[in-house]
């Protein structure tokens, strides 16, 4: 009796193994040409050198070459001197049908036969001409040659355990700076025990939102108009955004008291998108609102860029046991680094590392330890200011322009941030006009969360483009049609 093969390839998972006694030929060219309909195996992928994957499965070479065969003479790969053997385009009558099943013949197809697709972000910018899409750094501007020793440096220090499973609340290095930095910049009273570095706010929403739901807690106060992403994430996670009046003060605090809510989310340094702060009588109405009971949730958004004044210092330097404070660097460096740090009310701490534990079982440790060199040396800070210069400069050049070009336009909020709130007072409808403005010239976004209620509010805007006076020329005209 044949002895059965018992090799094995990584390339389709083949194995010789499971292959009957006879018809390895059959076998193989029926393996391959399953992964070329099903897509596994799509146009132009190169199949393995006969003699290599002969080798991985144990098999003689001539079984290998057969099977390639077959397959040619079906259509469905081609071989070139030089070039191996490759999968061909799939005629129609290769084409396997849709695998998923069809709705009963009883009733009609109905939109929730089929899964709506992921609402994920669109990739506008290397399309738009100019891009006014709120709250995105001025990436031109990443520190790179200051990463990039950073980067080296800490390479040239780590050891073998800097790169491996780590505390899940992260690099004990980066935890100790930080908290130097956020009590030098934020004003907040913390220590390298209290911070858990996340994936940025995104994934600090998450995890405050599974530790609110394990405490009974479903509803939760957001600013309106507020941001859409961070509403989303919230529903996401099961909790139920409720939304909470905005005016030139911040939250109107009143509204959340009366609610019943026991959670909020707030941006009070400088709030998204109106540009205001929280004013003082505000502040101190909101943290009496968490001593009885509340939990606020500090989305520290933009508060670097304050170009009048320092900012305002954090919410939790006044209540820590209350207030859980998140931030990241996707403002003073970039959203794509995906660092952030999260310092929630001790009660909290241990149930949030274990979910965070869960979750991804720490943060990347190279991007932790190069953040922690860069606030250690100073490098952070001086990217900071000059961003800041060079973002209050484009600002006051943006509002000049303003001045010259659109009289009538009203800038709402503080000299702060990567983004103003424009408004129209004698444009009756603005979100549509904001849209129309979108489908013929510079890229905008969505309009803000909120509540639909007169006026509506034209979407916020980050002037990033380098011509700013150009580009608003040509808006008035486009806007008007």
């Amino acid at each position: 009796m044949a002895r059965r093969p018992e090799g094995g390839a990584d390339f389709l998972q083949l194995s010789a193994a499971s292959a009957p006694a006879r018809g390895l030929t059959t076998w193989l060219a029926d393996a391959l040409r399953a992964g070329i309909c099903d897509g596994r195996l799509p146009e132009g992928v190169s199949l393995p050198a006969t003699r290599v994957l002969a080798d991985d499965l144990g098999v003689s070479r001539g079984v290998i070459v057969e099977a390639y065969q077959r397959l040619r003479e079906e259509g469905l790969v081609g071989a070139r001197r030089g070039a191996g053997t490759r999968v061909l385009p799939l005629t129609p009558r290769h084409q396997q049908p849709d695998p998923s099943p069809a709705a009963p013949a009883d009733r009609p197809r109905t939109p929730a036969d089929t899964p709506a697709p992921p609402r994920l972000p669109r990739r506008w910018r290397g399309q738009a001409e100019t891009d006014l899409s709120p709250g995105v750094p001025d990436l031109s501007a990443f520190p790179r040659a200051a990463w990039l020793r950073a980067e080296r440096a800490v390479l040239a220090q780590a050891n073998a355990a800097d790169l491996g499973y780590d505390d899940p609340r992260g690099n004990a290095w980066l935890r100790k700076e930080l908290a130097g930095w956020l009590s030098r910049t934020r004003g907040l009273r913390t220590s390298p025990e209290d911070i858990i570095i996340v994936t940025g706010v995104a994934q600090a929403l998450a995890l405050l939102a599974q530790g609110l739901r394990e405490r009974a807690t479903t509803g939760i106060a957001v600013e309106d108009p507020g941001s859409r992403g961070a509403r989303d994430e919230l529903i996401h996670w099961g909790l139920d955004p409720v939304p909470i009046p905005v005016d030139d003060q911040g939250l109107q605090v009143g509204d959340l008291v009366c609610s019943g809510l026991r959670a909020a989310l707030l941006t009070p340094a400088h709030q998204f998108p109106t540009g205001v702060v929280l004013a003082p009588q505000r502040r101190r109405d909101l943290l009496a609102w968490a001593a009885s009971g509340g939990l606020v949730i500090e989305d520290d958004y933009d508060a670097e860029y304050r170009y009048d004044r320092a900012p305002v210092p954090a919410l939790q330097a006044s209540a820590p046991d209350r207030v859980a404070y998140a931030g990241s660097t996707s403002k003073t460096l970039a959203p794509g680094m995906r660092l952030g740090w999260l310092v929630p009310p001790r009660r909290m701490h241990a149930q949030l590392v274990t979910a965070k534990h869960a979750s991804d079982l720490g943060s990347p440790a190279l991007p932790q330890l190069v953040l922690a060199h860069l606030i250690a040396g100073g490098e952070l800070e001086r990217h900071v200011r000059l961003v800041r210069k060079r973002l209050r400069n484009r600002r006051d050049a943006l509002l000049d322009a303003l001045r010259e070009h659109l009289p009538r336009a009203c800038v709402q909020g503080v000299p702060a941030g990567l983004h103003l709130l424009i408004t129209f007072p004698d444009l009756a409808d603005q979100v549509g006009s904001c849209r129309r403005g979108r489908r013929r010239g510079p890229r905008q976004p969505d309009p803000p969360g909120r509540r639909p209620r007169p006026p509506a509010v034209l979407a916020p805007s980050a002037p990033r483009t380098t011509r700013p006076r150009a580009g608003l020329r040509r808006t008035p005209a486009r806007s008007a049609a």
